[in-house]
């Protein structure tokens, strides 16, 4: 049995969110006395980028060279690579500039990330699927298809939190079962969250820059048919040889589907409702945290209630219900620590990409316009693609979105085959790695967890070459 609520949430999990707003608050001001804060990507070397890339490497090479001390320090490890940049940072550029990017970075982007994850994670361990699910391949295709719809309903991360421990006690009679989780972090974690704003936070930010909110349905239902279609059906054929192979298994015993926990659907919806208040609502005050760090009334309205939603749920659950569905806290304490140092060491990437033409990167920034000053919506696909694979996709999504002019109504109406090359890139190929997408991160930790042996980083990586790219190479020849 595993060692769930006998034990208290976990320490982290319940002080992450204070402790930060803490050591702003104990900071000292005059630290923040300098007026030009921002770091200046036209100015960056590549050099800078080194603490991410050494990140990047050691979620990769780690855990297949060395489980065991990744296992156990791969915390320590993190901030290693975090040090490794403010450091040097704070000795260039002094403590003002350093200081303000990394509360920046924290308060603006980190701390809304993982609340939401963290209220998503512990509403969705509430739900529990009683009875037999026999994992067959018409089963796992018919769950990874309502996964896949759900995905732009409720958002990839909810969708995935949702479904991926009922998919597991659906396989757990099956032998062969790590494609089939890598093609639900295919579909339910990346591709089907393609079809409106609150599918994935790239399409969220271009909502809330004034692209429509079905404008994403209207225009990029062919692609996501396309690409969904196609994988679902391969899918079924590869589970079904697997199945054969396995010689058919069935459960001899079954028992009648049931739900338990269901009060953590509404709770679902809240969390939805919330994260579109906070896209949409019309109050415009902030909060100045110490200098021009800037946190807006109404993130906080959605942060607090996001977390109220989360014990919520821890109350209204049973402990014996959570208890039977295998939650634990593992999964989401592994994903705080390493995208805490993901945030931050990745802030240099991406401030030279928004640099544009004249950052370090403005070479490959220039491949998406023509000599003509005409987009090259081939560019913006695989470009947009590419970076959203290692780097978060919501701000590469709109360090391209403001390459194409910045302006919704004009990308909407006028070049909108360009604006769909950015929503599709940024969000189907997110799925080329396990980093590409927070719930890609999370699905492996808890299959990991409930004992289903996951590729490695590269490994993975392997899988989405062989499997997605040739499907993106045919997509992108016909959609741009």
């Amino acid at each position: 049995m595993p060692p769930i609520l006998k034990k208290k949430i976990p320490l982290p999990l319940i002080i992450m969110p204070p402790v930060c707003f803490l050591g702003l608050i104990l900071c000292p001001q005059e630290l923040l006395a300098s007026s030009e804060l921002h770091l200046d990507g036209a100015s960056l070397s590549l050099a800078w980028a080194l603490p991410f890339a050494g990140m990047l490497l050691s979620i990769a090479l780690f855990p297949l060279f060395a489980a065991h001390f990744w296992e156990k320090n791969y915390g320590k490890v993190a901030i290693f690579w975090v040090l490794s940049l403010t450091i040097p940072q704070f000795i260039v550029f002094g403590p003002e500039v350093t200081l303000y990017n990394g509360l920046h970075t924290i308060v603006g982007e980190y701390i809304p990330f993982i609340i939401v994850l963290i209220a998503l994670f512990t509403i969705s361990g509430g739900i529990r699927v009683k009875g037999t699910l026999t994992g067959t391949p018409l089963l796992n295709l018919i769950i990874l298809t309502i996964g896949t719809i759900l995905a732009s309903i409720m958002g990839t991360t909810g969708a995935s939190m949702l479904l991926i421990r009922p998919f597991i006690r659906a396989l757990s009679h099956r032998k062969y079962k790590t494609h089939s989780i890598i093609f639900f972090i295919f579909l339910v974690s990346n591709a089907g969250g393609c079809l409106t704003p609150l599918g994935d936070p790239p399409l969220f930010l271009g909502f809330i820059k004034g692209v429509d909110f079905f404008w994403t349905a209207a225009h990029l239902w062919k692609q996501t048919s396309f690409l969904c279609v196609i994988l679902l059906i391969l899918y079924f054929i590869i589970d079904l040889m697997y199945y054969r192979k396995e010689g058919s298994p069935k459960i001899e015993h079954s028992e009648k589907l049931s739900l338990e926990g269901k009060i953590n659907f509404l709770l679902l919806f809240c969390v939805v409702g919330l994260v579109l208040f906070s896209g949409m609502s019309s109050i415009k005050s902030k909060i100045v945290i110490w200098g021009e760090v800037e946190y807006a009334v109404a993130n906080l309205i959605r942060d607090l209630g996001l977390l109220s939603l989360a014990g919520l749920s821890l109350l209204l659950t049973k402990k014996e219900s959570r208890r039977a569905n295998h939650f634990t806290w593992a999964p989401i304490l592994e994903v705080t620590k390493l995208f805490l140092g993901i945030f931050i060491t990745m802030l240099p990437a991406i401030t030279i990409l928004r640099a544009g033409a004249s950052g370090a990167l403005g070479s490959l920034v220039s491949l998406v316009t023509a000599p003509d000053g005409s987009p090259v919506n081939l560019a913006y696909f695989w470009l947009t693609g590419a970076l959203s694979s290692f780097l978060d996709n919501a701000p590469t999504y709109l360090v391209f979105f403001n390459s194409a002019g910045g302006d919704a109504q004009h990308l909407m109406h006028d070049i909108p085959l360009t604006l769909a090359a950015i929503s599709c890139g940024a969000v189907f190929l997110g799925a080329n790695t396990y980093i590409g997408n927070a719930p890609n991160f999370m699905v492996r930790s808890i299959a990991e967890e409930r004992g289903i042996k996951m590729p490695s980083f590269f490994g993975y990586t392997l899988w989405s070459i062989l499997i997605l790219e040739p499907i993106f190479v045919v997509m992108s020849l016909i959609f741009f």
